[in-house]
Formats: structure tokens, sequence, C-alpha cells
């Protein structure tokens, strides 16, 4: 039975009286039983003695009775003016630890992709939440619509289109939750039949929810111009690409190579779908736009805001061919259970307000100086690690000596360095090709003496394309997550560790 609160005095307390024996008795072990459970914390008030009889339906004395009872044994206090309160001394017991194989964090996080969460702008983004609540229709907070806020929607298109040069209209873009929905989304409207080219360097996580969804990947070589477009497969439905930075290798997709995926795209039928990973975060070269400007109705460009913002927020996009607006929408579904309606409109708000613009040039400033630094440091420390893929995003490859990316992992470790391994990031199906572009040229000598094409095409003699020299071992560094404090203990540790595992 259900006491209420009445009158503002006690708490809703769920009392349980159908054991045998007298109303006193069962009271008593109901009440003990709820304070030794936890269920009735110290100092909670309990309910007046006519509120509980009332709605346990038995006698004020009894009710009287029972705490009298609990008070004497000190499970309960009682004093004039304050009421029948859960005695501080009786404590719920602690839990039972839960036991775990996994072991603790390590103090100084530089895995990749991972923004400071200290960095998060809470005083503009409640703003804007109050600007974007006050002025919401009501028919905001009611279902949503599955193609995401228009408000949303319309502000998406003018910044995509000053910043990244997209084109798109609010009618052609769909609101998801991230970048893994995204795919989900569109491996789910595509289908199975056919199989997808990957570059051959990417996320394992990706990789993994296409093959959940049925897809077979197919990797495509990538170097330093990014991926070798030629080598797509005639018969792929689609080809996956991070042309603004490479993903993890670094550098943007050449103009050759943006060219002919599209000569792709067009002579195959195929999709190219364009992972916006890291396009707002640039340090050393001019704005990169994206591929999605050159032909909207062959690509689908995805975008997110957990790097320049925070991945807490679950808030994404898709801007699409016309041709797959209303699949996708009826991939996710008539109700929207992804992206909350007000963290839509707040994110409208800042993007319309200027205070997203302004939010990134100051973070483009800050892991720009982390960036930095980390080379600094390695480069006085550490000289025999090479860094690269550095001009854009918020980590760093650092090459290291063929056979030593394990003991480098297990060196910084045992320092505390959370960091990953370059070797997880590549297509099991890859074969050996250029990992991080290299200044000074690759190895072999058709491609020094021009014969490779920057489209990663066969030479003009028709012999096959030159393989460049297996990726290097390496590490993926993030620099944008340590807050400032441990940045410097962070790079420390980092150092010592690559020291050890290279014997320098």
């Amino acid at each position: 039975m259900t006491a209420a609160d009445h009158d503002g005095l006690g708490v809703d307390l769920h009392l349980e009286l159908s054991a045998a024996g007298g109303r006193r008795a069962v009271l008593i072990a109901a009440l003990r039983e709820a304070v030794r459970g936890g269920r009735l914390a110290p100092g909670t008030r309990l309910p007046p003695y006519r509120s509980l009889a009332a709605d346990l339906g038995i006698a004020r004395n009894t009710v009287a009775d029972a705490y009298a009872e609990l008070v004497a044994e000190g499970w309960l206090t009682s004093r004039q003016g304050s009421g029948t309160r859960v005695a501080d001394r009786v404590a719920a017991p602690a839990p039972r630890p839960v036991r775990t194989t996994a072991p603790p964090p390590l103090p100084y996080d530089l895995v990749q992709g991972k923004p400071d969460p200290g960095a998060f702008p809470r005083a503009a983004w409640l703003a804007a939440a109050r600007r974007a609540l006050a002025a919401a229709p009501h028919e905001a907070f009611g279902i949503g619509d599955p193609h995401g806020r228009i408000e949303l929607r319309l502000a998406l298109a003018e910044y995509l289109a000053r910043v990244r040069g997209v084109r798109t209209a609010p009618d052609r873009i769909v609101v998801c939750s991230g970048a893994a929905h995204a795919l989900r989304l569109l491996a789910r409207v595509l289908g199975p039949a056919a199989p997808w080219a990957v570059e051959a360097y990417g996320l394992p996580f990706h990789r993994g929810l296409l093959a959940e969804a049925g897809v077979t990947t197919l990797p495509v070589a990538v170097d330093g111009d990014g991926a070798r477009v030629a080598e797509i497969p005639e018969h792929a439905r689609a080809v996956l690409l991070t042309p603004a930075h490479q993903f993890p290798t670094g550098g943007p997709l050449h103009p050759e190579r943006r060219a002919g995926v599209l000569e792709w795209a067009r002579a195959s039928g195929g999709l190219v779908i364009e992972d916006d990973y890291d396009g707002e975060f640039r340090y050393d070269r001019r704005p990169v736009g994206a591929v999605q400007g050159l032909d909207p109705e062959r690509t689908a460009l995805i975008g997110s805001v957990s790097k320049s913002l925070s991945p807490a927020l679950r808030i994404g996009w898709m801007c699409l061919p016309s041709t797959l607006v209303e699949p996708v929408v009826a991939a996710k579904g008539q109700r929207e259970p992804y992206a909350s309606a007000t963290d839509q409109l707040t994110l409208a708000d800042l993007l319309a307000t200027g205070a997203y613009d302004r939010h990134v040039r100051r973070m483009r400033q800050r892991h720009r100086a982390r960036r930095d630094r980390l080379t600094a440091v390695l480069a006085e420390r550490v000289p025999a690690v090479r860094v690269t893929g550095i001009a854009a995003g918020l980590h760093a490859v650092l090459e290291l000596p063929a056979g030593t990316e394990r003991a480098a992992l297990a060196a910084t470790a045992r320092r505390g360095v959370a960091v990953e391994g370059l070797a997880p990031y590549r297509h099991p199906g890859a074969r050996d090709a250029t990992g991080p572009d290299d200044p000074d040229g690759p190895d072999d000598p058709a491609a020094r003496d021009g014969s490779a094409r920057r489209d990663g095409s066969a030479p003009r003699d028709g012999s096959a394309p030159p393989v460049a020299p297996g990726p290097p071992d390496g590490l993926v560094v993030g620099y944008a997550t340590p807050p400032e404090r441990l940045y410097p203990g962070a790079l420390d540790a980092l150092c010592a560790g690559l020291s050890e595992a290279l014997g320098s």
C-alpha cells in the first residue's frame, strides 16, 4: 500500500503490509526493511501518524505505537516541531562493488577524436537555449518531424554553404544523431546487395557497423593525396571518403581525385558518401571545400558537432541527393528518438547568431597551439619520431620504426598515457599502400619519374599503378582532450614512453 504526501509533509512511501501477523508488527517490520534496504535514507521525514494511518487503512494509534518502538530501537528520531525522521546513524548498507575486468582509466587521455569536455561553451549554449525556448512554437514540444527541426535545417543550409561550400536546401537535410547513425541509415536504404568501397585507413567502428548491416567493404589504398579513387571497383554501390582530412593519416583529397571520384559516381551510378571529418579544424592550409558542392546529386555529406562542441549532444546531419531524402526519412521512422528537439533549437540559435563560429575559431586557435607544442616537444626529445597529418584535425600520426608500435603502446601505457596504435585503423583486407603523406615522395621509381598519376590510376604505359611501401608503425595521438593542467604531463609521459620503446 502507498502512503501519499499530505500538505507537503513527509514523503511518498510504498509499504507492503500483506504479511501475516498484527498490523503493528507488520508495519514495524516494513519500516525497518525500508530503512535497512536504503529506500528511506537517513534524515528522511516520515508522514504524520494521521496521514500514514489514513493511507494504509489502519488505526492512528497503530502507527503511533510503531513509530515509538522504532524510535526506541534507534531506527527513527522524533522531536517536537520536526516530525519523525529516519535516524542519521542508521545508514543504508553500501552497495556491493561491481566486479569488472576493465582496468581503471589512465590519467593522460591522448585518444583521438575527443574534444576536451571542459571546453564546452556552457555560457553560450545556455544563452542560446533560453532564446530558442522563448521563441519556439508550441508544436516544437510535440512529436518531432523525422527530417529534423526546420529551424536547424535552415541554419545548417546557410552555415554549410558559407563555411564548407555545400550546395543544399533545408528540405534536403536530414538531422540525425551523428555519423554512425547516418551510416546506419544509408546502409539500410542502399541495401547489402553491392559492396561499399572504403579508405584503407578508417574507423574500425564504422566498418563494423556496416558489417552489421550486411554491407561488404572493399579497401581503397590511400597516399599523400588521399584515396586512390581510380581503384574504386565499378560494381561498388557507394564509396565512403574523408576528403577534407583523410582519417587518420591526414591530408585532403587532391583536386584531380575529387573530380575522379565524381566521374566514377556518374559512370557507375554509385554514391559518394562524404564524412566531413575535421572539416572545420584547419591550421596550415587554405580552406578545402566539400566534394558535395561539386555534385550534390551524387554525394551525401555527413557532419556532426561531436568534435566541435560535444559528442554528448548527439546531433548530426546528412545533406542528401533529392532522391534519397524520403527513403532515409522512412528508414529513420516517424517518431524521432535520437536528437532532442530542444538541442536542435539551441544549435540553430548558435549557428544563426554567430556564436558557433566564434566558438570554432577559439577552439581552432587552441588546437593549433596544442599541436604546435606536441610537435616541438617531440622534435626536441624524440627526434626519431616523424609527426604527420597535422595540417588539420584534432590528432597527429607519429610514424615509428618498423616493429616498434606494440612496444611504444606498452611503454606509454606504463606511464599512464592512453593512446592508440595505427594498425587497428587499417582495413583487414588492404594490400600494402602508403600511409601518411611523405613530402620527399614515395620510394617507388615509377612514382619518382612521373609515371604514377595523381588520381592513382595506372601509368600511361599500361602497367599496374605503383604500390608504395607498406604503412609504417605508428601512434594516433589526440591532442584535444586533456585539460590544460594535464597537457604538459601528458606530453612528458608520451615522450618518456617513446624514448624507452625506441631505445633513445
